[in-house]
């Protein structure tokens, strides 16, 4: 099997990749990275990717880095449905790109920033939650959402038109990265966000599901130990 897969599921962006995968019934040899036990920073994996983060994908030799140069290769190495990522037609394609260029300090820097205040830092530091940087990043969520529900999803199904995109599919993986610490009443409470949340998921599923496992998990065990975290569940 030439095509490698470099990935640990507690990385959005891996799970967004796997999903996409799956979804597509492309066949990849599964290589799986434990981020927790410093399976990154190996010298064997190094040499895979130099920057040493997840995921990694690795065609008979050729190697991309990073999640949304992945799914762009995939959708026109395969051939994948136009919906996907958009190849005949130009603006949808740059309506796709706008997205994935936009979600990089937006989607995904606030809502990592929220998971990792609440749980990553406190967990590896032995600390109690610093709720002022929980809360510098979660005042900046609403933002988020309002821009996606007002701009790129506006009167439509998905990101881009009437069927889902790799647009989608990335921003809700970064979006669920806020169930495991409870905070996806943020987009939850957004009635059409969470209807499009749901739509996604629905029409990714089993994989979705599948993909985001090791998030319903993370859910439980944060319920257990959040309140010694100082959290407030």
């Amino acid at each position: 099997m030439a095509l490698k897969y470099y990935f640990d599921l507690m990385s959005q962006p891996s799970r967004a990749v796997y999903i996409f995968l799956k979804a597509n019934k492309i066949n990849f040899e599964p290589k799986p990275i434990a981020l927790r036990k410093g399976e990154h920073l190996t010298e064997e994996y190094k040499r895979v990717n130099p920057w040493m983060k997840v995921p990694t994908l690795e065609d008979n030799g050729f190697i991309l880095t990073e999640s949304v140069a992945i799914l762009r290769y995939l959708s026109q190495k395969y051939k994948l449905p136009e919906h996907w990522y958009p190849h005949s037609d130009l603006q949808k394609q740059a309506r796709i790109d706008e997205y994935l260029h936009w979600q990089h300090l937006n989607t995904r820097l606030q809502a990592a920033m929220v998971f990792q205040h609440k749980l990553l830092i406190p967990v590896a530091k032995n600390e109690k939650i610093n709720e002022k940087k929980v809360q510098r990043f979660k005042a900046e969520l609403p933002k988020v959402i309002a821009h996606i529900e007002t701009y790129f999803l506006r009167d439509q199904k998905f990101i881009g038109g009437e069927d889902i995109s790799v647009a989608d599919l990335l921003a809700a993986c970064e979006l669920m990265q806020l169930f495991p610490v409870f905070e996806e009443d943020v987009y939850e409470s957004n009635l059409k966000i969470k209807a499009w949340m749901e739509r996604v998921r629905t029409t990714l599923n089993p994989y979705f599901d599948e993909g985001h496992a090791i998030t319903y998990r993370t859910r439980d065990s944060y319920k257990k130990i959040g309140p010694s975290l100082g959290a407030k569940l």
